[in-house]
C-alpha cells in the first residue's frame, strides 16, 4: 500500500487569473497557478529546488494596482488579487529580454529558447554585428564536467544551490560588474585549485548547457549527442546507504551523464560526486 504525506493543510487563496476566477493555496506564486491550470508561462532562472532569485525576468507578468510588471515566479499568490499574463506590455517585456540574453549569450543548448523564440517574433539580431557579446572559450579544466560560459546567462542557480540552499560549498560566486560579470571561483583559478567538490549539483541546476558533463560536452562536439536516442533508467545509488536516486541517461548502450529526480524526498534532485560521476565502472569493457 502506499502511503501519501498529507502534510501541513493550506488555506485556499482565491483570485483572478486572466479573468476567470482561480483557487490556490496559500503560498503559491503565480507561476505555481499558472502551470496548475495549463497556462504556459516561459522562465529560465526558475528552479524547482530553488528559491527564486527573479534574475532572467522572462516570466513576467501584470499585476492589477502593481506600477510594475511582477515576475511570477516569486511573487505569491495573494486573495483578491487580478492577474493578467497574456497583456500587449508583458508579452514586449519579455521579446525583449529575450532578445537581449540571446544576443549576447549562445542559447542553442537551451530548452524551448528556440520555441519562445519564434513566439513573441524575438529578433536577437536587429541590434547588429557589433552587439556586445560574451565569447569566451569553454573552460576544460578536469575531467568531470566544462564550465562554458559563453552560455552563461548569471542566473545564479549554481551559485545558490553550491551554496547556502544545498550543498554549503561556496566554491562559486559572481566575480565582476555590469557585461564582465562572470561566475568564478575564488581568484578565477582552474577548477582543481578551488573549494569545489566535483558534487556536480550546479549541473544539475544550469538551465542553458553552461554547464555540462565532459561527456554531453564531448559528444556535442562530436555531433553524436541525441536526446532522442536516449533511455533514462531511474536506479538506487549504490556506494553508500543514504539511498539517493540516480537517473541514467544512456545513449548507444552507454552512460552519458547521470541526473537525480528533483522530487525524490532524499536528494532533491542533489548527489555527490561517487552518485553523479561515479558511474565509469559500470562499462567499463577491460
Amino acid at each position: 500500500m502506499t502511503v501519501t504525506p498529507l502534510g501541513i493543510p493550506r488555506r485556499l487563496l482565491e483570485f483572478t487569473l486572466d479573468g476567470e476566477p482561480v483557487r490556490a493555496p496559500e503560498g503559491s506564486t503565480i507561476l505555481d497557478v499558472c502551470r496548475a491550470v495549463g497556462k504556459d508561462i516561459p522562465t529560465l532562472c526558475e528552479g524547482d529546488t530553488l528559491t527564486p532569485k527573479n534574475a532572467c525576468r522572462v516570466c513576467v507578468v501584470e499585476v492589477e494596482g502593481s506600477r510594475t510588471l511582477v515576475p511570477a515566479c516569486s511573487r505569491k499568490a495573494e486573495a483578491g488579487m487580478e492577474v493578467r499574463t497574456g497583456t500587449e506590455r508583458a508579452r514586449h517585456s519579455r521579446k525583449v529580454v529575450l532578445e537581449l540574453l540571446a544576443s549576447s549569450v549562445d542559447l542553442s543548448t537551451t530548452p524551448r529558447v528556440a520555441e519562445w523564440l519564434k513566439e513573441y517574433e524575438a529578433k536577437p539580431d536587429r541590434f547588429g554585428p557589433d552587439a556586445a557579446r560574451v565569447n569566451e572559450e569553454p573552460r576544460v579544466d578536469n575531467d568531470l564536467y566544462v564550465r562554458d560560459y559563453g552560455k552563461c546567462i548569471l542566473c545564479y542557480k549554481c551559485v545558490d544551490a553550491c551554496g547556502d540552499q544545498w550543498q554549503n560549498t561556496f566554491a562559486i560566486s559572481v566575480a565582476g560588474r555590469g557585461f564582465d560579470a562572470r561566475v568564478a571561483v575564488e581568484h578565477d583559478a582552474p577548477l582543481p585549485d578551488s573549494a569545489c567538490v566535483y558534487c556536480g549539483n550546479c549541473i544539475e541546476v544550469c538551465p542553458t548547457g553552461a554547464l555540462s558533463f565532459t561527456s554531453e560536452f564531448d559528444m556535442r562536439a562530436a555531433g553524436t549527442w541525441d536526446e532522442s536516442r536516449q533511455t533514462r533508467t531511474t536506479t538506487v545509488c549504490a556506494y553508500c546507504g543514504v539511498g539517493c536516486n540516480l537517473t541514467l541517461h544512456v545513449q548507444d548502450n552507454e552512460i552519458v551523464k547521470v541526473t537525480s529526480p528533483h522530487d525524490n524526498p532524499v536528494t532533491h534532485g542533489n548527489l555527490c560526486i561517487k552518485g553523479r560521476f561515479g558511474y565509469q565502472h559500470v562499462q567499463n569493457r577491460d
